[in-house]
């Protein structure tokens, strides 16, 4: 079931929510409505893709961990052999070839579409709208990973601080399958790799070692989901030279036009890249780094989640937090999105309609994806 899931969810990761709500809580009735949504709630306090982190929960809340890692394998293997497929042929295509910005394009209105739904739902307040604010402002003036991080820390402890006025959902309480101790051997693991890495790749170079090093931060540092993981992929891979600015912008709108989740980029890009590993082989060792700090994560927060989300502080920095989220992917919208994509009128036009496609008129991200790259190519006759 997890795999038909991975071939038909498209949409992003508040989508692919709602599909998993539809198939475990209201047709199979594996859990009842709050359980589902606090499981929903503890995947989005923590870092990493919010989706598969639901996914790989609930499947190992049905069946261990074996049962997570078969759900985590049924929902991101079609995304990301799909996406390794379009790094073979990136790779051998002209970075500036017409239908490719068209894709470019598209990828702005996705980011802005994400942007609009993200300030209505974690953002209704003066308060939270000033924390996205200043946090855009901040990033854009001041680029940078470590800067993205801190933002995110800051509006944490903003969160803690002044907006603990929401009431508490009741508590409710998970039949984990492996202890308390086993929980906390996966943190000290998730730790100690975000440690280690780095140094070890100081100590022995080695682009194989690089390349995890940089995709497994990547998982690990970032809030938000796949949209935010952006700019953290993007320090890593354009300026060192592992890929284009045009391969990179071109991938993520194909991102857009497949199922699943959108982490599976990180498949692309490692197949993209130009120094080996590369192809397939570069392609499943980024996607085991990207997605391993989010198996370690969920797995060690589930046995004490139930404590730690009766606390009201816990709640309001995660409030924090998530508007802080929503300024840092207003920032990426300018940059590097609508600065590499947007280069004249009939661009920003395309971009326009697009936005129309994928807000007003609902139509499925594939079909304003393959309508981006015809787009694309017929424009440049004009």
């Amino acid at each position: 079931m997890f795999t038909r899931l991975g071939c038909t969810s498209f949409g992003g990761p508040i989508a692919h929510l709602g599909y998993f709500r539809d198939e475990f809580v209201a047709r199979r009735r594996w859990l009842d409505e709050q359980a589902y949504a606090d499981l929903v709630a503890l995947c989005q306090f923590l870092p990493g893709p919010a989706s598969s982190q639901v996914g790989i929960a609930l499947g190992t809340l049905r069946a261990g961990l074996i049962g997570g890692l078969v759900a985590w394998l049924g929902f991101t293997l079609p995304s990301a052999l799909l996406m390794i497929a379009a790094a073979y042929g990136v790779r051998f295509l002209d970075g500036d070839a017409d239908w490719l910005h068209g894709l470019k394009v598209v990828a702005v209105a996705v980011v802005a579409q994400a942007v609009w739904g993200m300030v209505r739902t974690l953002c209704p307040d003066r308060q939270r709208a000033s924390v996205a604010l200043v946090a855009a402002i901040v990033l854009l003036a001041f680029p940078g990973a470590i800067i993205q991080v801190a933002v995110i820390v800051v509006g944490g402890i903003i969160g803690w601080r002044f907006l603990q006025d929401a009431p508490l959902p009741p508590a409710r309480a998970f039949a984990v399958p492996f202890s308390r101790g086993f929980a906390v051997t996966c943190w000290v693991l998730f730790f100690g790799l975000l440690v280690a890495l780095p140094l070890m790749r100081q100590a022995m170079p080695g682009d194989g070692l690089a390349l995890f090093d940089s995709f497994y931060r990547a998982g690990a540092l970032v809030f938000g989901g796949g949209h935010v993981v952006l700019p953290l992929l993007h320090a890593e891979v354009v300026p060192p030279g592992r890929v284009s600015d045009a391969q990179f912008i071109a991938g993520y709108g194909m991102a857009q036009a497949v199922p699943g989740p959108l982490f599976t980029f990180a498949a692309y890009l490692g197949a993209a890249q130009a120094p080996a590993p590369d192809g397939w082989q570069g392609g499943l060792l980024a996607l085991l780094a990207i997605f391993l700090p989010a198996w370690l994560l969920v797995i060690g927060a589930l046995p004490f989640w139930d404590r730690l989300r009766a606390r009201a502080g816990a709640q309001a920095a995660l409030r924090g937090m998530n508007a802080a989220v929503v300024g840092i992917l207003l920032a990426a919208l300018y940059a590097p999105i609508a600065t590499t994509a947007i280069v004249r009128p009939l661009d920003f036009a395309l971009a326009l309609g697009c936005f129309g496609m994928l807000v007003l008129w609902k139509w499925p991200p594939w079909i304003v994806v393959v309508v981006a790259g015809v787009a694309g190519a017929a424009l440049s006759v004009l």
